[in-house]
């Protein structure tokens, strides 16, 4: 039998995550050579994530990352199957690095196909299935582009919000990462009134009316009344006209005014489940 170094061991379990027992054991198997033991953990990555597909990856973290210049900025959710991984720091250190490469990434299949260490990152999450014993899954991706881009990530990685503001005016950065945290917290259904889809709209307009009906409205003033409440829904469920939270007595949009000619112009939010 070749003798296999605790060096060599310790390198590829480096490199891979794994274990030292299933590092020694793929040296052994692959007689020493480096790049085969690499091949042989990530194949029984490969077993464990087929017999894991149909479970739910539904902890992990959620990672917001801004780039440099504050002009781009992605979202991400690695979703595993246990609370206990999903906080564990190694799985934390790798959905922070899946962010920050996705900061040159336009879309989900791009960053998925990405190179990760010289494999695929959708082959490093199979890779890492096999090393953690978990699910391994990319349940979110989303990216900001704006003159200003802000974020904020809830405690516990459970959460993680993107803002985008028209312009980078002094305190932008403050501004924008309290309406991240404003998006996190109120998980508005749209950016405005505009953003809200049409069937939405409708379905809450009947669900106004039903109860209007109910309290005994004549039928000819039902329409007025709806439109009514159908405001107050766009103040509660849009971002730009929730009441902000730090100051109830001004809006979203109008805090974000506070700092000069500034709007919000786009927000993503992620999260966990």
């Amino acid at each position: 039998m070749i003798k296999i170094t605790a060096a060599e061991v310790n390198k590829l379990r480096k490199t891979t995550g794994a274990g030292m027992m299933d590092c020694k054991k793929a040296l052994v198997e692959a007689e020493g050579d480096f790049e085969t033991a690499i091949e042989i953990l990530r194949k029984k990555g490969q077993k464990v994530a087929a017999k894991r597909a149909d479970r739910e990856s539904t902890e992990g973290a959620a990672i917001a990352k801004v780039n440099g210049d504050n002009t781009v900025g992605v979202s991400v959710v690695l979703g595993c199957e246990t609370d206990f991984v999903g906080k564990n720091e190694s799985f934390v250190a790798l959905a922070n690095q899946l962010a920050d490469l996705a900061l040159t990434c336009s879309t989900k299949e791009e960053l998925l196909a990405a190179d990760f260490d010289g494999m695929s990152v959708a082959d490093k999450l199979i890779e890492q299935t096999g090393v953690i014993g978990e699910k391994l899954d990319l349940n979110a991706f989303e990216k900001v582009e704006a003159p200003f881009v802000g974020s904020y990530i809830h405690a516990g990685n459970k959460i993680a919000t993107l803002v985008g503001l028209s312009a980078s005016a002094e305190g932008a950065d403050v501004v924008a990462k309290d309406v991240a945290m404003q998006a996190a917290a109120m998980n508005p259904i749209a950016l405005n009134e505009e953003g809200v889809d049409a069937t939405v709209i409708e379905k809450e307009i009947e669900i106004a009316k039903d109860q209007l009906r109910q309290e005994g409205k004549p039928e000819a003033m039902l329409d007025n009344i709806a439109k009514g409440k159908i405001k107050r829904f766009f103040k509660d469920n849009t971002l730009v006209n929730q009441a902000f939270i730090k100051d109830s007595k001004v809006s979203v949009a109008e805090y974000v005014k506070s700092i000069g000619d500034v709007t919000v112009v786009d927000f993503k939010r992620v999260a966990l489940g």
